[in-house]
């Protein structure tokens, strides 16, 4: 018999022929999304397959949802999901495509109609978190948000590295992105906001519309405001330092000025040529942190039509960072979206695509089967507490029995009920 080496702890390893998972949480939220009824929604909505023989849209999002939703951050990461024959068991997602038949599939779908299916798909999902917080009036928050790519075929940003530049659009009260837009890198922020601002009110559900703008200042142009005045809509938009602002600011009483917090305010009236009005200009001076040559104040300005104070338009507009920018880093942390798998852009925008349906479809499951103490929790918690939960999958009575932790019982059988009424609510095609 061969001698085992000695250990730091006196404990053994040994093989076992029990199906296990390190994942069983992550049933409930596949239960979920079957719940939902994403398979319904990918086999109505994306291209059939090209062959009896092929694998149906199904067998590539699910799994690609699951594993961005899990943790996971490349196509390798699959491999995972596929090895795990518990959770594939309990989620009856039988058949795995290779990793290389996934970047095929994904090449396909980007340059395909594919793509366009995957957004039909993502408004369904948004629409439904929509419904859910009972307001029919939403603030947009619109920003291009650079992703590094090392590809040799992509492109260098503003920012001098190479990546891409996509738009995306949040909505601040839903939590959720309306809509994306994969870009190039070399593509700048300031391109065709408006165009981006009129198509993610298209895909809101029908009897709502956005009523508040956020952007920074890219979005710093008279064709816009133009447009949110016409529509009735009040915007904060970040203003850019040109030469008649800072004339503008020079302008100002020293008196006009109000201490908030770690800023002074106030505001004055300012125009371009190309605007229909006048619009209000906040201006915000900071103090300069101490420097050798230089202890002048530094200001940012923020165009807006809005009629509250200075101060709380101020807060309004920074609410976009609290609320929409972490939103998006959520998205781009969390589901791994900072990155990449493939060197076609059209690749890239439908595996970002599906990152951002696994980002809705999240915040969905947060606030339809979690209870609400959960409902705060950012992904990497929510994997940590409940997805990467262990678990063991037992034959019992004819069918199957997924073990836990006493201790987690109560919290999967809530889970359970409560999806289960979401299914019920949102049952349809």
């Amino acid at each position: 018999m061969k001698r085992r080496a000695q250990t730091v702890l006196p404990f053994r390893v040994e093989a076992t022929e029990e199906q296990l998972t390190a994942n069983a949480g992550l049933a409930l939220f596949g239960e979920f999304l079957r719940g939902l009824g994403l398979h319904r929604w990918l086999a109505s909505e994306m291209p059939k397959p090209g062959s009896a023989r092929g694998y149906a849209a199904n067998a590539f999002v699910t799994p690609l949802v699951l594993m961005l939703t899990c943790g996971g951050r490349s196509l390798e990461d699959l491999r995972t999901l596929k090895n795990d024959t518990a959770l594939k068991q309990v989620l009856q997602q039988d058949a795995l495509p290779s990793t290389d038949a996934v970047g095929d599939w994904l090449r396909r779908t980007g340059a395909g109609s594919g793509l366009e299916g995957l957004d039909r798909i993502n408004r369904r999902v948004a629409a439904t978190r929509i419904r859910q917080i009972g307001i029919s009036a939403h603030t947009l928050d619109a920003d291009a948000s650079q992703i590094v790519a090392e590809k040799e075929a992509a492109h260098f940003t503003y920012k001098g590295e190479q990546g891409y530049l996509p738009m995306i659009g949040h909505l601040a009260e839903a939590g959720v992105v309306i809509h994306d837009e994969f870009r190039e890198g070399n593509i700048a922020p300031a391109t065709q906001n408006l165009e981006f601002l009129k198509a993610c009110e298209t895909r809101l559900p029908k009897g709502h519309r956005i009523a508040h703008v956020r952007l920074d200042s890219a979005g710093y142009q008279a064709d816009l405001f133009n447009y949110c005045e016409d529509t009735g809509k009040t915007f904060a938009i970040g203003g850019r330092l040109d030469a008649p602002t800072l004339q503008a600011i020079a302008e100002i009483p020293e008196a006009s000025w109000k201490t908030y917090v770690d800023c002074a305010v106030t505001e004055t009236v300012h125009s371009m040529g190309e605007t229909k009005k006048a619009f209000r200009l906040i201006v915000v001076k900071y103090k300069r942190q101490a420097e050798l040559f230089d202890d002048s104040p530094k200001y940012h300005v923020i165009a807006s039509n809005r009629v509250e104070s200075a101060a709380d338009t101020l807060i309004w507009y920074r609410q976009r960072g609290e609320m929409s920018e972490n939103g998006i880093k959520e998205l781009k942390i969390g589901f791994g979206m900072e990155r990449m798998p493939c060197g076609q852009l059209a690749a890239n925008a439908a595996f970002f695509r599906i990152g951002v349906l696994a980002h809705n479809l999240f915040v969905l499951f947060k606030h339809s089967a979690l209870a609400e103490g959960w409902q705060r929790h950012r992904v990497a918690t929510v994997r940590w507490r409940l997805f990467h939960l262990p678990g063991k999958l037992v034959r019992h009575a004819g069918g199957w029995v997924l073990k836990i932790a006493r201790e987690s019982l109560e919290l999967f059988h809530g889970i359970r009920a409560r999806s289960l009424t979401c299914a019920v609510a949102n049952r349809g095609p």
